[in-house]
């Protein structure tokens, strides 16, 4: 097997991709809903929570 480098490797530091860790409680019902949604879907825990917070943050509408 040949292999032929197409340009340099570039691996980012930890924290520079635009993306945080963070710790956060959850309910153990909630976390395995949450489970079971990922699974069914075949999608990362980490996934299904990006994808219902990004969904939450753009349909939340707060109440004067």
């Amino acid at each position: 097997m040949e292999f032929q480098a197409k340009g340099p490797l570039v691996i980012k530091r930890r924290g520079e991709d635009g993306n945080r860790v963070i710790s956060v409680r959850i309910r153990e019902d909630t976390l395995a809903e949450a489970d079971r949604i990922a699974a069914a879907a075949n999608i990362s825990r980490n996934e299904l929570i990006n994808r219902l917070l990004e969904y939450g943050l753009e349909n939340v509408r707060i109440e004067k």
